[in-house]
């Protein structure tokens, strides 16, 4: 009986010597894992650490819709970095690490120039055949990616008649149309050439009368929008339009003159 009682003690012994044996290693081993998830969260805890804030001052962008751009740009090249335009101050503020800060220097550095500035002469010129009646000459300064705009003309008023419903007197209002030139332009740099965006509309009073009332007019009007290639230093006809009851047409040419 004896016998029996310390084999089984030392059965007990051994299960028990394994088992602290399985529960030491258990632990080791968490000890290990969590060891080297410090040991790796360790370098971005560090690169989170060494974020710094910087601010660039844009100097050429000076439209929202361009400095909007270049935002835009750097947070799709940059999602960890934070970006930020402030319009009133022309500034991008941004924070980052290192690596973020330098690629933004050297993005801002080839987005952020001077941009060219040029003249487009237009000519619209009065034919009769191939006798010229008459020439006019416009001229405007635009600089890539901007607009410029010329209205020349008088405003033509139009009276409006009405009835007021307590009384059998007229009540007359005035309107004013404009009447004239109005030429819009807008210039990008392409790899082809200059791509020139313009609007030219010239309108005038035609000796005609409305059979509506005799003080209503008839305003005769042309208007030539589209999109062209230009060369610089290159003559380019942008349209031809014949005026209607007459052998008279007109011409629409313009030319591109790098200014700086």
């Amino acid at each position: 009986m004896e016998w029996k009682s310390d084999v089984e003690g030392r059965r007990w012994s051994s299960v028990l010597k394994m088992a602290s044996v399985l529960v030491l290693g258990v632990v080791s081993a968490r000890i290990a894992s969590a060891q080297t998830a410090t040991a790796e969260s360790g370098p971005a805890d560090a690169k989170t650490g060494s974020e710094e804030y910087r601010t660039f001052y844009l100097t050429n962008l000076t439209e929202p819709r361009d400095a909007n751009d270049i935002v835009t740009d750097l947070r799709n090249m940059l999602p960890k970095a934070r970006c930020y335009y402030l319009a009133s101050q022309g500034a991008i503020s941004m924070r980052g690490s290192q690596e973020d800060i330098a690629l933004v220097q050297k993005v801002l550095a080839d987005m952020d120039r001077t941009r060219k500035v040029y003249r487009l002469t237009y000519t619209i010129t009065e034919m009769d055949g191939s006798k010229a009646m008459g020439t006019q000459h416009v001229a405007l300064v635009v600089a890539t990616g901007g607009k410029s705009n010329m209205k020349q003309g008088s405003r033509v008023p139009i009276v409006t008649g009405g009835v007021d419903a307590g009384s059998s007197t007229a009540n007359s209002q005035v309107q004013y149309v404009d009447v004239g030139l109005n030429i819009e332009a807008s210039v990008e740099g392409s790899a082809d050439g200059l791509q020139l965006r313009s609007k030219v509309e010239q309108s005038s009073m035609a000796d005609e009368k409305s059979g509506i009332g005799a003080q209503d007019p008839v305003i005769r009007q042309t208007k030539l929008e589209g999109v062209s290639t230009l060369t610089p230093g290159k003559p380019m006809v942008l349209g031809s339009l014949d005026i209607p009851g007459t052998t008279r047409h007109e011409e629409i040419e313009v030319v591109s003159e790098l200014v700086r």
